[in-house]
């Protein structure tokens, strides 16, 4: 998902209307990109236009715009109305959010030096222009004034839910506080501000850095030739002739340790990546984390809560800690149990090839491919040549039409700021046209990373708006005339971010401050869980399941044996993921009187109260490198996922239930979920599409965690 926009209560709109005084006149050159909105369809950035000097002299405008389009707000004359006040904000800050738009997609998918520094410098500046917003009494008090009396305004039920969210969002924000509170809430804002900034630029400047070198093609054994030649090409740029690089991703595990056959090289693979921003140097994370801890807890103790993530979990479905942590202990143990028993299947493998030595984490990925041999007469690698990335991108597409109709068609005229990003058009059934939709695939040395959605546009009627949208994965660039042939885990990611696109497209809202994914962290993963489900439908699969090179469908034995395989190695995968939701809860549910001095016993002391030091499996990040939980986004929120899959296991009950991938069952989904964006409580919302609340069955049925 996308960074969170700089304010709550701010999104991109026209000049502020029904007030008695002018908008103010822009002082930003002309020439500048940002100085009027794009001329292209809906709204779309002119990259070709766009230069790194462009964003500083926009930043400063903008929020010299919206600051005096609040202040008019703020001391308007006339008694508060929802239409010079609510509406007002809603329409504030056209030029700022144009420029946020395209600066944060840049800064994760295409940064540079000259970006980064700005986003350190920009980050408490922006943290100021908010609490300027945020903090301000006049401002609140027109609000509260109309909170008060909502029932009496005639309101219809999205709009008078908006003045709900915008109370709630004031008073969260510190609204209520003294001047002198006031005060320090902007300074512990502005700090975290930077701190999240300088965490996340760390862990890619490391990811870069922290390049896995090997000296001798020997210590590659097992890596396909291409993958090798690959890395031969990649030390030569580095200026290593003579050597091979192996690049580092962001998760704890990596890729070739699955291949590698050579223990000491997968030894080394691992503890260069685990060991990411706590080695000392430049990079070192573990004193920001511990800043960051201690911030977030005192900033919450100021407004009121025992910690930041009492404060984080009141706006979320799951509400408070004591649900998120029932959630975690029970899970914990069928997924501890299930991972024992992995790793037995393991070990036994290990011994019968008198390898002599217990498994290790640095172990796991490359026997439990022959554990899978063994119980399914299949390799995950016989499944590439038939996941090409073209074909399974069109697999996302056919079923988007099964559901809903639309179509999709491929566009060459709108500048990209990569040439490897592609853009769509997304058309209705009727021609109508819905949105456009861009795909960014590959990872870059200057792009974080994982994968995400973000919206350049945001969809809203009463602005106009019609949404434009992107999907970024971190697929391996293949050398030039070659396919990209995806795991089965990147055709999930690959369907996982489109849900996530159909969650903005679909977005029929009138008010920015509710469009798309403006939802609760914990629900927002439930559009893009559940379109995970279609990706192995069996026509879905047909669809696109095809070899690269003959076009020929995955055969039926190959295709059994993945299905017969689709739990495999469940407990790892579950484990993995709770060690880290645990670490971030951790850290989140502490005081600020209660904040450790060393980061890694910390984690060892969690993880040991929690059931999960399972020697083999480590988190799936180490704090030092989870920027979910330190760069800002997901803090105390990465429990959501899970939270958030509970949901989609039942709500893909429903649609197995109702006969699956039909246009009827798209179009309820559409209309009772992906369209509504943030305009309702989000429980209520699936408890009006389910017809009831979630159970939790469907998801340990899905993981192999129920009793055996």
């Amino acid at each position: 998902m996308n960074r969170s926009h700089i304010l709550l209560v701010a999104a991109a709109s026209a000049a502020v209307a029904n007030l008695a005084y002018a908008a103010p006149a822009s002082l930003l050159d002309a020439s500048n990109p940002f100085a009027k909105p794009s001329t292209l369809q809906y709204g779309y950035p002119a990259f070709d236009k766009i230069k790194n000097e462009h964003f500083a002299p926009a930043f400063a405008e903008g929020m010299r715009q919206q600051a005096a389009e609040i202040e008019a707000i703020a001391n308007n004359k006339a008694a508060p109305t929802f239409e010079n006040t609510i509406v007002a904000m809603e329409r504030s800050g056209q030029l700022l959010d144009r420029v946020q738009s395209v600066f944060s997609a840049l800064i994760g998918s295409y940064t540079n030096d000259t970006l980064q520094a700005l986003d350190k410098e920009l980050a408490p500046k922006l943290a100021a222009h908010g609490d300027a917003i945020r903090l301000n009494p006049k401002l609140y008090a027109r609000i509260k004034a109309l909170y008060d009396k909502r029932d009496k305004l005639n309101l219809d039920a999205e709009s008078k839910f908006l003045v709900e969210r915008y109370n709630k969002d004031f008073v969260r924000a510190g609204a209520q506080l003294s001047e002198a509170d006031k005060q320090k809430l902007r300074a512990y804002n502005g700090q975290l501000a930077a701190l999240q900034t300088a965490f996340s630029q760390n862990v890619l400047k490391e990811v870069n850095a922290s390049a896995f070198v090997v000296d001798t093609r020997e210590e590659l054994a097992g890596l396909p030739e291409k993958a090798i030649v690959a890395a031969a090409a990649e030390a030569k740029k580095r200026g290593l002739d003579g050597k091979f690089v192996i690049p580092v991703v962001n998760t704890t595990q990596q890729a070739p340790l699955s291949l590698l056959t050579n223990r000491a090289t997968r030894e080394k693979l691992l503890n260069i990546s685990t060991v990411r921003g706590s080695r000392g140097g430049e990079f070192d994370n573990r004193a920001i984390v511990l800043q960051l801890a201690k911030l977030r807890a005192e900033r919450a103790e100021l407004l009121g809560y025992e910690s930041h993530a009492a404060y984080s979990l009141e706006d979320q479905t799951a509400k408070d800690t004591a649900s998120v942590n029932k959630l975690l202990s029970d899970l914990t143990v069928p997924a501890v149990r299930n991972v024992k028993k992995e790793a037995a299947e393991i070990q036994g493998v290990i011994d019968a090839e008198k390898g002599g030595f217990q498994v290790a984490a640095y172990d796991w990925n490359y026997y439990s491919d022959k554990v899978r041999a063994a119980k399914y007469s299949f390799d995950a690698n016989q499944l590439k040549p038939y996941f090409e990335f073209n074909n399974v991108l069109n697999g996302a597409f056919f079923a988007a039409n099964q559901l809903w109709g639309i179509t999709f068609k491929e566009r060459k005229d709108l500048p990209v700021y990569d040439p490897d990003v592609r853009v769509y058009d997304v058309f209705e059934e009727d021609g109508k046209h819905l949105a456009i939709f861009v795909m960014d695939p590959y990872a870059r040395a200057n792009k974080r990373g994982g994968a995400w959605m973000s919206a350049l546009v945001t969809q809203s009627t009463l602005l106009g708006h019609k949404p434009v949208i992107t999907n970024n994965l971190n697929l391996a660039k293949p050398a030039s005339g070659e396919p990209t042939l995806l795991s089965w885990d990147e055709v999930r990611t690959t369907f996982h971010e489109f849900g996530h696109g159909t969650h903005g497209w679909f977005s029929n809202v009138k008010y920015p401050r509710f469009s798309g994914t403006s939802v609760p962290r914990d629900y927002v993963e439930l559009p893009s869980q559940v379109y995970e489900m279609w990706m192995a439908w069996p026509e879905v699969l047909a669809n696109y399941a095809k070899h690269y090179q003959t076009g020929a469908p995955m055969p039926k034995e190959l295709l059994d044996k993945l299905r017969a395989s689709q739990r495999f190695n469940e407990g790892y995968r579950t484990t993995e993921y709770l060690a880290a939701a645990v670490l971030d809860q951790k850290w989140h549910q502490i005081g600020s009187k209660a904040i450790p001095s060393d980061v890694k016993s910390f984690e060892a002391q969690a993880l040991k109260e929690a059931g999960l030091d399972v020697g083999p499996v480590p988190p799936r990040y180490s704090s030092t490198y989870f920027s979910h939980a330190f760069s800002g986004g997901y803090s105390a929120g990465y429990y959501s996922y899970l939270w958030a899959e509970r949901l989609d296991a039942d709500a893909g009950e429903w649609f197995k239930e109702n006969g699956g991938l039909q246009r009827k069952n798209g179009e309820r989904f559409r209309k009772m979920v992906l369209s509504k964006g943030g305009t309702m409580d989000a429980t209520e919302m699936y408890r009006a599409f389910r017809g009831r609340d979630p159970v939790i069955e469907p998801l340990l049925e899905r993981r192999g965690l129920t009793a055996n």
